[in-house]
């Protein structure tokens, strides 16, 4: 990470802070990545790091290639026919786009929220235990317990610990939304992405959803597309903003949002574009 970026965070955080920013390790890195579709270059070349147990937010107008970059990270774009990746994506030490790298083992470590709930038609107790059975848990209490404890990291147990056979499509959206939280929790994964993961949801779900991630914060490393500016300020210790498939300015949330360094950067989060 440049020295830029470096003061941008510096700006935010007090003494103790600071350091407690610095000294966590990128759990991911992109070097010099660009992502193509086709011959058409969605991101370029960008370079940035994101600290471990930290939240980070990625805005910028539709188009710009933050969900694109997100859903890099855990290799999704590989299902887009035509889609290529340049440069390196770094996960703990390691370039994922290696040709040995096993996609599915990544996917485990790699968690996704996607912009709508993606529930599977099945019971609620399925839908959560249907990663841990991938992963050859079989046994019935071992299964209850991590269904169990899944649920209530996504602060749904109490509404559901009665209706667990019922089929998951008969929750509402928000529920829903938080049922795939917990799905993607219940694998144990070291970093969550979440694509725009409100756009659907009312506003009483929406806070839901970003009390979670205040919840989740340290526990896991959380990257999280928005437009929602406001939400990005009020989830996110670093905030990337992107335009045009470039990374335009990586900081400390607080510093972006109130003294920018570039001015593409302070357009946009006074709405002059995008």
């Amino acid at each position: 990470m440049n020295e830029k970026i470096k003061m941008n965070q510096a700006a935010m955080f007090s003494a103790d802070e600071e350091v407690d920013v610095f000294q966590r390790p990128a759990h991911v890195k992109a070097d010099a990545f660009s992502v193509f579709y086709g011959d058409f270059e969605a991101v370029k070349r960008v370079d940035c790091e994101f600290p471990e147990g930290l939240v980070t937010a990625m805005i910028g107008p539709s188009g710009c290639g933050k969900s694109t970059l997100l859903r890099a990270i855990n290799r999704m774009n590989d299902l887009i026919p035509g889609c290529r990746a340049g440069g390196n994506m770094i996960f703990d030490g390691e370039n994922i786009y290696r040709k040995d790298i096993d996609v599915v083992s990544l996917r485990m470590r790699v968690g996704m929220v996607f912009q709508k709930p993606n529930v599977f038609p099945k019971s609620i107790y399925d839908n959560i235990a249907y990663g841990p059975r991938l992963q050859g848990i079989k046994n019935r209490s071992q299964l209850d317990e991590i269904v169990e404890s899944s649920l209530r990291q996504a602060a749904i147990w109490d509404e559901v610990k009665d209706r667990l056979s019922s089929n998951a499509l008969g929750m509402s959206g928000g529920q829903q939304q938080r049922l795939c939280l917990a799905r993607a929790l219940a694998v144990k994964p070291e970093i969550l992405l979440m694509d725009e993961p409100t756009s659907a949801l009312d506003p009483k779900a929406t806070a839901k959803i970003e009390d979670l991630v205040g919840e989740l914060r340290g526990q896991y490393t959380i990257i999280i597309v928005t437009h929602n500016m406001q939400q990005a300020a009020r989830v996110s210790d670093l905030t990337a903003f992107m335009y045009e498939g470039t990374l335009v300015e990586f900081g400390a949330t607080r510093q972006l949002f109130t003294r920018p360094s570039e001015k593409q950067t302070e357009d946009y989060i006074t709405g002059r574009f995008g």
